[in-house]
């Protein structure tokens, strides 16, 4: 199978499950609380592993146990970290707090992520021995430019997830796939339909990957829609990192030789079962778990 550098975030997420979001002022209980690695990089990289692929993590951590920690889990993972630096600024965090109808709202504290950094020895080594090169927009942006175009001059395929939306000036044409949400979809095109945002993105990237929650994703290419994927219903209790499970296992699939409309299947099936359980990466599926159900 062919390698993936994911260039992303790695923090620890703080997860409180409550019943609904506070009002202003508003002080209420909560039922549960739980440290769970996260960050859309660490995520895409872990889904992508367990989907069978070779990954090596481009990031950053602080020299704390948050930092610590999440170096055990990717290492865990079978994930290689020689990219991974230890930085002087704190490890990242995401405070996410997870509604009892299983929908989520999160704050992110980017700590080392954040950095202001360039690509390192050790940086280029992963992307130069990668055939995809996966990124979002936790880390600086001139990072990811670096990343894209040192992966394009090599020959690698650039997926980028858009999130959180930053104004990307034309960093969208060195995307071969990009992957947003409806939501980041249309902020990112500047409209409101979903279906619009994607033919219009996909006329700036190669190709533009949409995910839809239940109703499914979407793909289009030169300004049409060319194939519609139908969501596997099911009953979600947390809804976080289902699309860092659907991007990681659609790279995976694509490393493994698997056409795009068959990838992104398979990462719709891994999206419905991540749904089902509590948490970020703790929650994305094994191949052994998706294999089954496509």
């Amino acid at each position: 199978m062919s390698r993936i550098a994911v260039v992303g975030s790695a923090n620890l997420d703080l997860v409180v499950r409550q019943p609904r979001l506070p009002r202003p002022g508003e002080t209420m209980f909560g039922s549960s609380f739980a440290t769970v690695p996260g960050g859309k990089g660490l995520n895409q990289a872990v889904a992508a592993a367990r989907a069978g692929a070779e990954v090596a993590f481009v990031g950053a951590v602080g020299g704390d146990p948050f930092g610590a920690e999440l170096r055990a889990q990717l290492r865990a993972d079978g994930i290689d970290v020689a990219a991974l630096r230890t930085l002087a600024e704190p490890t990242g965090t995401a405070h996410i707090s997870v509604l009892d109808g299983g929908e989520n709202s999160i704050v992110v504290v980017p700590g080392a992520n954040g950095a202001d950094l360039a690509l390192d020895a050790a940086d280029r080594a992963a992307i130069d021995a990668a055939c995809f090169v996966v990124a979002q927009f936790e880390r600086p942006l001139p990072l990811i430019r670096a990343a894209f175009e040192r992966a394009r001059a090599g020959g690698a395929t650039t997926v980028l997830t858009p999130a959180p939306v930053l104004e990307a000036g034309d960093l969208l044409e060195l995307v071969d796939v990009l992957v947003p949400n409806a939501a980041e979809a249309c902020e990112l095109a500047g409209v409101d339909d979903a279906v619009a945002a994607a033919r219009e993105l996909s006329r700036r990237a190669s190709t533009v990957v949409m995910t839809r929650g239940s109703a499914g994703a979407l793909i289009a290419r030169d300004g049409e829609i060319v194939t519609e994927i139908a969501a596997r219903a099911v009953d979600a209790v947390d809804t976080t990192a289902a699309g860092d499970t659907f991007v990681g296992v659609l790279v995976a699939r694509r490393a493994a030789g698997d056409e795009l409309e068959r990838a992104a299947h398979a990462a719709s099936v891994a999206a419905s079962i991540a749904v089902t359980r509590p948490g970020a990466s703790s929650s994305m599926p094994t191949w052994a778990e998706v294999q089954p159900l496509l």
